[in-house]
């Protein structure tokens, strides 16, 4: 396997510490906008080679395919770019993996109501494409989506006879604080992606109605969320999951709900009301900028808040429906929370990244390596839940990460 690595951020810089201690592939090339951020990432491992990339041009991708023999396309930067990426990867000849689907665009007379464009919509038309090419694009492999879609399978086919709801529920008690332990604003994740995410209209799923919208932070309750981190409240967010896993999970209804406390979930109303979620560019003093580029820019980069983060994320699935025994027989109610909890002083002792980049990162990898050993096989745009999730789950624990399984 020879692996391009799109994004050498953040999350791409966990992901080539994580792949340095496995032997499934033969070459990475660490590819980033930013030479330097690049060379740093791949000064870890012999294997790795870095490399300078424009993630927005589709025929910059295909030719560092072919200049290094790719066999897979690895995208680690902001679903902006997904596309280019997407499309490159297949005029190379290369499969594609990535963490977050092609973007959405609301509805533009009901947008809280009815989807307009959802996410993954201009990936899975062309899943046709794909799959006569014999060419594999698994989408939404991160930690959410990603890991939550494996629990999706594995629920529905080791725990539950029927499934009446796959809720997505995600929290942390992370902090960051200054030079002086004063207690700082710096978001764990992109912010690019997060404000993407929070602030456009969230997706529920139901077997009746299908896909519709709600408005942002809808629907709160309060979630306890095991190991420690304990009840968040949380709100109805756009995400993957709810349109991954209904395609191939049986259920009557999907959610995703995210622990984004009361000080993000204001940041972002402001943001939104002074249109600095904008990506469309400005005018400023003679220079063409997007607003949504410029907050991100002048946040903390989440690949450095590290050592200055205590606290743990928790990512998982919450299930409930009909449960069943070892024999498939149905055993009646049953309501159970599997569950991935990374404590950030582990992660960045154990690899010098923060928890919430690092526990993005190793789904990834793990994919990977069960496609490079012939575990994972397939053709066309899939998902985690097109795939047996045993061996996954078996790997993440060998990875020393062990997930977890709670009933409620």
């Amino acid at each position: 396997m020879r692996i391009l690595l799109v994004g050498a951020g953040g999350v791409g810089g966990a992901l080539t510490a994580i792949a340095a201690r496995r032997d499934f592939f033969d070459l990475l090339v660490v590819a980033d906008h930013d030479p330097v951020r690049a060379e740093r990432a791949a000064a870890t491992d012999p294997r790795y080679v870095a490399a300078q990339v424009d993630a927005s041009s589709a025929e910059a991708v295909t030719a560092l395919c072919r200049e290094h023999g790719i066999t897979h396309v690895m995208n680690a930067v902001d679903p902006v770019f997904n596309m280019s990426i997407f499309e490159g990867a297949f005029a190379a000849g290369a499969d594609y993996l990535d963490m977050a689907m092609s973007l959405s665009q609301p509805h533009p007379e009901a947008p809280y109501e009815r989807c307009g464009v959802k996410l993954g919509d201009e990936q899975f038309a062309v899943a046709d494409r794909w799959e006569q090419a014999g060419r594999l694009a698994l989408v939404g492999i991160g930690v959410e989506p990603g890991l939550s879609d494996v629990f999706a399978r594995y629920a529905a086919d080791h725990l539950f006879a029927e499934i009446d709801e796959l809720a997505t529920r995600d929290g942390a008690n992370l902090v960051v604080t200054d030079d002086d332990g004063n207690e700082v604003f710096a978001p764990s994740f992109s912010m690019w992606t997060t404000i993407e995410e929070c602030l456009n209209p969230p997706v529920v799923w139901e077997k009746e109605r299908g896909w519709f919208t709600t408005a942002p932070f809808s629907e709160p309750e309060v979630f306890d969320f095991p190991e420690g981190i304990g009840p968040v409240e949380c709100v109805n967010v756009e995400h993957e999951e709810v349109l991954l896993m209904p395609r191939w999970v049986d259920c009557r209804r999907a959610t995703f709900k995210y622990g984004l406390g009361e000080e993000m979930i204001t940041i972002l109303e402001v943001l939104h009301t002074l249109g600095l979620d904008r990506t469309d560019k400005v005018r400023v003093k003679g220079v063409e900028v997007s607003p949504r580029d410029v907050v991100a820019a002048v946040l903390p980069d989440p690949a450095t808040i590290g050592p200055r983060m205590t606290g743990k994320t928790c990512a998982g699935l919450w299930v409930t429906g009909t449960g069943k025994d070892a024999d498939g027989n149905p055993t009646g109610p049953r309501s159970t929370y599997l569950y991935h909890v990374v404590d950030n002083e582990w992660s960045m002792q154990e690899y010098g990244h923060q928890c919430v980049v690092w526990q993005t990162a190793v789904n990834p990898v793990i994919a990977l390596e069960l496609l490079a050993t012939g575990v994972w096989k397939g053709a066309g745009v899939l998902g985690p839940e097109a795939f047996d999730a045993v061996p996954f789950l078996d790997l993440l624990t060998a990875y020393g990460a062990p997930w977890g399984q709670r009933e409620q």
